[in-house]
């Protein structure tokens, strides 16, 4: 059974000594930054071996696969805030809005409606009788409106609208009544999935006023019987992705729509270029800098994938309903040969799941970084960022995204299992944690293992490479150092690949689904990746192919275990300080934890300064001082623990002598 034995930290310092470069022909570190071209290069940028890629968020570019909708890329990338004096019509066709007019059977274009929408307010759009009136019922005497709808393609916080006849009009020529619905429906609908009905029921193409409400939008602003040339109207708080205006036909004019809105755009999202590493690549961590104020959202997720499109494309051939990733000639579709295709042979364009990856969940922002995931080393990778805002909110904003990686892999794809997969909690439990590495030509091959544990393991007990069992010479153990600890073996290269590793330890579990992590990394190359294991089957022996521990039964409580050391605070050297250990298991994240001492007629007597409970061991100590800093006297006192869950508050009670 092996320890941890500090000669063993010791023995990897030394072999990090023999070998002070550690670095292969070519760059053993790889740091990609999209954004903050205004700062320096990290400080490791310096050293040699480590090459330094700046990307600009400006550089999205559709034909490499980026997009950036309704975000700012000059500077930090935020979603676009709207300025409130400014008018957005002028902007609208160029952001790819959609301004259509109502004929009572659909929506469509309207060359006159342009009228309106063209910064002269010398021209108009007017309500003259035309074949684009559509039949409203009782909404005015003519029955007969023009009815105008605007797709905004985003979520816009509009607030005002300006509506006025030519100068000359201004008497004569105002709208008698006009009616405007607005909604939040998705951004990428057609106009023909508008719903619309001039009389009775609905049905697709036609439109409908029932009490206030028009079908799909609600009615936001009523005026009937109005006398006023220039109508200056607000909306409510609220995000706008569509607007439709109805007036009944007459001789009126609109000069100029007016659109203003205030605050940042409710969604935009950004997504980079595919970036080609140039080769495979051992994925690193991924850390960004950025703010997020109340009422706004930042999430960002990660794919990589093994080839230059993430997607696959798709043709009808016409033989019934049979579709072909192929053309005609038998050559696989690319996006050019897809884009080329007859309209109607073009079929829905799908993930290709075969060479890329799924959008990773969603990362923590608060943390500031993450792993770079992926199942094996990839050659391409792509990030995304989507930010959402509510009404009123300061916003947020994404200054860098930055990422490491490693060129070539360590190795071509590792395996990984646990056994066993279940485990009661805060119970010492032995487990073996199986690799199978997959190697290739080119590999670099690595030496030690890292896995990440909740609390340190109490021994590692044994290490196996295939059949062989090492002795306690031939590998060595780094402590864990608050997250993971790492085993040292003989190297693993093209000519041990498909060998299976055990690493044996004794360790405990505190929450339901524990996940051992791990990467392997040389440790004569400390420059570079560590890379990541995948969860699978490493061996066909054992069942679960699962880095994931689960309790066998789960109870109610959430406090394992407290105990409290002997405590005599009389200054003599000896149990001067309590020290309190206790157990947190099944904790989702952090909640109210409070240790309290009281005595026995139930006074609270001293707090003890605690952190915030998650899942896992914890200790705290206290001096024998209460709040007033002075030192209790001896005699018999009570430590109360408890910890705010999330179905139920825990409460432990430990009786505490103190003693001089």
């Amino acid at each position: 059974m092996t320890a941890f034995p500090a000669r063993h930290a010791l023995a990897l310092g030394a072999l990090l000594i023999l070998n002070p470069a550690g670095l292969r022909n070519g760059n053993a570190l790889t740091i990609y930054r999209i954004g903050g071209t205004e700062i320096p290069p990290p400080e490791i940028a310096s050293e040699a071996g480590v090459e330094f890629i700046q990307l600009s968020w400006a550089d999205a570019d559709e034909e490499k696969f980026g997009s950036a909708f309704l975000v700012e890329t000059d500077g930090p990338l935020q979603p676009q805030r709207l300025d409130p004096t400014e008018n957005l019509t002028p902007l609208l066709r160029s952001r790819g809005a959609e301004i259509k007019s109502s004929n009572g059977y659909g929506w469509q274009d309207e060359p006159l409606l342009d009228l309106a929408f063209d910064g002269d307010y010398e021209t108009a759009y007017t309500g003259l009788r035309s074949d684009f009136g559509l039949h409203c019922g009782t909404f005015t005497a003519t029955r007969r409106c023009k009815t105008v709808w605007i797709q905004f393609r985003g979520f816009f916080p509009i607030r005002r609208l300006v509506l006025q006849p030519t100068p000359d009009h201004h008497v004569d020529r105002f709208m008698p009544n006009l009616q405007v619905g607005t909604n939040n429906a998705p951004v990428n609908r057609t106009p023909a999935t508008l719903a619309l009905d001039p009389l009775h029921g609905t049905r697709d193409g036609r439109l409908t006023w029932r009490g206030n409400r028009f079908v799909d939008f609600d009615v936001k602003i009523d005026i009937r019987e109005n006398t006023t040339a220039v109508l200056d109207l607000e909306l409510p708080d609220e995000p706008v992705s569509e607007l439709v205006l109805a007036a009944g036909e007459g001789n009126w004019e609109l000069a100029e729509l007016e659109i203003y809105g205030d605050g940042f755009v409710s969604q935009a999202a950004y997504i980079s270029n595919i970036i080609d590493l140039g080769a495979r690549s051992s994925l690193g961590t991924l850390t960004w800098s950025g703010s997020v104020d109340e009422g706004a959202a930042v999430d960002l997720s990660v794919r990589t994938g093994d080839d230059e499109d993430p997607n696959f494309y798709w043709r009808l051939t016409f033989r019934g309903d049979e579709k072909s990733r192929f053309d005609a000639s038998g050559n696989e579709l690319t996006r050019s040969t897809y884009q080329r295709l007859e309209g109607g042979e073009r079929l829905p364009i799908t993930p290709d799941r075969e060479n890329w990856g799924f959008w990773t969940t969603l990362l923590n922002f608060d943390a500031g970084r993450g792993d770079l995931v992926s199942d094996k080393p990839r050659q391409f990778v792509q990030i995304k960022a989507d930010f959402s805002s509510t009404i009123g909110s300061a916003g947020s904003k994404l200054d860098f995204v930055e990422f490491e990686v490693s060129t070539p892999p360590v190795a071509s794809q590792v395996l990984a299992e646990i056994e066993p997969t279940v485990s009661e909690l805060g119970q010492v439990t032995s487990f073996t944690y199986k690799l199978l590495p997959e190697m290739q030509e080119n590999d670099l091959g690595f030496d030690s293992i890292q896995i990440q544990t909740p609390v340190a393991p109490a021994s590692v007990d044994e290490v196996r490479i295939g059949s062989e069992v090492l002795s306690p010479g031939e590998f060595s153990v780094t402590p864990w150092d608050g997250e993971s600890f790492s085993v040292h073996i003989p190297r693993v290269d093209l000519q041990s690949s498909g060998e299976l590793i055990e690493v044996v330890f004794k360790g405990e579990v505190f929450k339901v689904g524990t996940v051992f992590t791990g990467r392997v990394f040389d440790t004569t190359r400390p420059m570079e990746v560590r890379q990541r294991v995948t969860a699978g089957d490493a061996d066909p022996l054992v069942e679960g192919n699962t880095l994931s521990v689960s309790p066998g039964m789960v109870g109610t409580r959430t406090i394992q275990a407290l105990e409290v050391s002997a405590f005599t605070p009389n200054a003599d050297g000896m149990n001067d300080l309590l020290k309190v250990e206790y157990d947190l298991v099944n904790l989702a994240g952090g909640v109210p934890v409070a240790l309290e001492v009281f005595n026995l007629a139930g006074v609270r007597v001293a707090d003890i300064a605690v952190d915030a409970g998650i899942s896992g061991r914890f200790s705290a100590t206290w001096d024998g001082r209460d709040d007033q800093a002075r030192l209790l006297s001896p005699g018999l006192y009570l430590l109360k623990l408890e910890v705010e869950a999330d179905e139920e508050t825990d409460i432990e009670v430990a009786v505490l002598p103190i003693a001089y």
